[in-house]
């Protein structure tokens, strides 16, 4: 998951720079389809502590290179973010100490502000070089066991008080104080006129990701016509062979279906991640939901994005090695380009062929063949065993 998420987040920086990577972790439906990708349970709470923890792991190493960090965490994790903060900011040189009231700010509005019995236990705040940052935190109500992710992004934050989120995450749980709603000014002066404070609550009308209660995926939860597309570009014959032409490179079916998803996970404009359980058919989930993860496929395409991101470095990160000649970044440019390409190619067979998926057709087919893909969950014995069975030989769109 590390190097996989690591992976996703260099080639969305190389593509379209920190600004952009920002602007999509600070979606909560982008964030669920990474952490579907990633191999992650689609609706969990834990997606949110998995996918920043790996995202941390995996790109401190390279934080200088990519002007990227990622501080805090969760539980006393979170404590470490202003010092954090104070040193990035020692080395690039802005004001550490604004950006630290601004973490303190924005746990303290979805922490104190909501009356609805959530209490931030992680706190995650991203910075770049050039001073902008993202907030991923997420709070825990110890009565319903339940969580609720906050996004933040400063660039469309025009008040701290008046809806800043950009999405939220959680299940609604009936009606809760927002203090920092539009309509709460006459509540804002009152408590002025009680406290002499700034009211700092907030549960604006935002992006707002509801996640179904079962925690299988079902065929509602998908986008039929979406997932038929990517199973249509990786099984059918012609389509299959024309998408191997893009990628520069011949590749298996069940990888290609696997690239087609990360590839929109990179490339996908935001409208295409309103079914985020869609993308766990890329490298499946560690629970066995929808189907055990293929660590084989997983490999294959983590080792194809990696390759195209070291060859198209412009110089080797060695200490003392020759950069790399124009050929080969070239090379590496070309197949980060495939994948853009493949996810152009993928979105025209949509419109233009409208394929529908079998959903009971390709859940099959993925616990058929899980054991030959080194098929994997937390429930598997250490022989690495599991109970899935079936011939798997559908039609799967």
């Amino acid at each position: 998951m590390t190097a996989l998420g690591t992976a996703i987040t260099e080639a969305v920086v190389f593509d379209y720079g920190t600004s952009a990577f920002l602007s999509r972790l600070s979606d909560p439906f982008w964030f669920q389809a990474l952490g579907a990708v990633m191999g992650m349970d689609w609706h969990s709470s834990g997606v949110t502590t998995s996918v920043m923890g790996a995202l941390k792991r995996g790109l401190s190493p390279r934080a200088h290179e990519l002007g990227l960090y990622i501080c805090g965490g969760r539980g006393r994790f979170s404590r470490n973010t202003p010092n954090e903060l104070r040193a990035i900011a020692f080395r690039r040189g802005f004001d550490g100490e604004k950006l630290v009231r601004t973490s303190r700010l924005t746990a303290r509005v979805d922490n104190n502000a909501i009356a609805d019995g959530f209490q931030i236990y992680l706190h995650n705040f991203v910075v770049t070089a050039d001073g902008e940052w993202a907030v991923v935190q997420q709070g825990l109500n110890d009565r319903t066991g339940m969580a609720r992710r906050y996004h933040w992004h400063s660039a469309t934050v025009k008040d701290f008080v008046c809806e800043p989120h950009t999405g939220i995450v959680g299940e609604h749980q009936g009606m809760v104080i927002n203090l920092v709603d539009a309509d709460a000014k006459p509540a804002q002066h009152a408590m002025l006129q009680i406290t002499g404070e700034t009211p700092e609550k907030t549960l604006g009308e935002v992006r707002h990701l509801k996640m179904p209660a079962h925690h299988d995926v079902q065929a509602r939860d998908i986008d039929l016509k979406r997932l038929g597309a990517v199973l249509a570009v990786a099984y059918d014959r012609g389509l299959h062979d024309f998408a191997e032409l893009l990628l520069l490179e011949k590749l298996g079916p069940r990888t290609l279906q696997s690239l087609a998803l990360v590839a929109e996970v990179i490339h996908g404009a935001p409208t295409r991640f309103s079914d985020p359980a869609r993308f766990s058919f890329a490298h499946g989930g560690k629970d066995g939901h929808p189907f055990p993860v293929p660590l084989k496929t997983y490999d294959e395409s983590l080792t194809f994005l990696r390759n195209a991101l070291d060859r198209a470095k412009p110089a080797s990160t060695a200490s003392g090695s020759e950069p790399r000649v124009t050929s080969e970044r070239q090379f590496g440019k070309e197949k980060l380009d495939a994948l853009r390409r493949l996810e152009r190619f993928t979105r025209s067979v949509e419109k233009r062929y409208s394929p529908r998926a079998d959903f009971d057709a390709i859940i099959k087919h993925e616990r058929a063949i899980s054991t030959s893909l080194d098929g994997r969950t937390v429930m598997d014995d250490k022989s690495g065993r599991n109970f899935f069975v079936g011939n798997g030989q559908q039609r799967l769109f």
